[in-house]
């Protein structure tokens, strides 16, 4: 008996080791990722910041998103429609590209400055972004639909297959 209390006394003793190594190197990878994330915070801050948000195409791209989502959203039970808007939105993002160029090209007619540079920052952030965020939450709106509908077809399959074993019985 008393050398199972030694070997249970080893395992604790090997476990408490092993939860501060744990605990160590938790900590350390916490404090790389809170120092590693804060230039990225300071770039995403300066680019919003460099912004001007009162121009009013900026205003309208905004509504335009802002509509977007609502169409989504009162849509939800649309399966086909939002297969639809989907499709539009990657279209948008696909062509993002071509209307960085465009946009590059034209930016003094509706424009205060140049947000257009030719590696898209800009345009990916404020154009593709969102437009994918609208994307995935329509495939979200989708999966759970989805699942309802199978949820449905399943219980309607054991109905009729209680009805299959009751019309056997009789």
């Amino acid at each position: 008996m008393e050398e199972v209390y030694k070997v249970v006394e080893e395992v604790k003793v090997a476990m408490n080791e092993h939860v501060d190594l744990v605990s160590d190197l938790l900590q350390r990878v916490s404090s790389e990722l809170r120092s590693g994330f804060a230039p990225a915070v300071d770039n995403l801050l300066g680019f919003f910041h460099a912004i001007d948000w009162k121009e009013p195409w900026l205003i309208g791209l905004l509504t335009f998103y802002v509509v977007l989502l609502l169409v989504v959203i009162f849509s939800r039970r649309r399966v086909n429609f939002q297969l639809f808007l989907s499709f539009l939105a990657f279209v948008g993002v696909y062509m993002a590209e071509r209307i960085n160029t465009f946009l590059g090209e034209n930016w003094k007619s509706f424009s205060s400055q140049n947000y257009f540079d030719p590696s898209g920052v800009f345009i990916s952030v404020l154009w593709s972004g969102p437009l994918i965020l609208i994307t995935v939450l329509i495939v979200v709106n989708t999966l759970i639909t989805l699942c309802g509908l199978m949820v449905r077809w399943k219980r309607a399959e054991l109905r009729h297959r209680a009805r299959q074993a009751r019309a056997k019985k009789d």
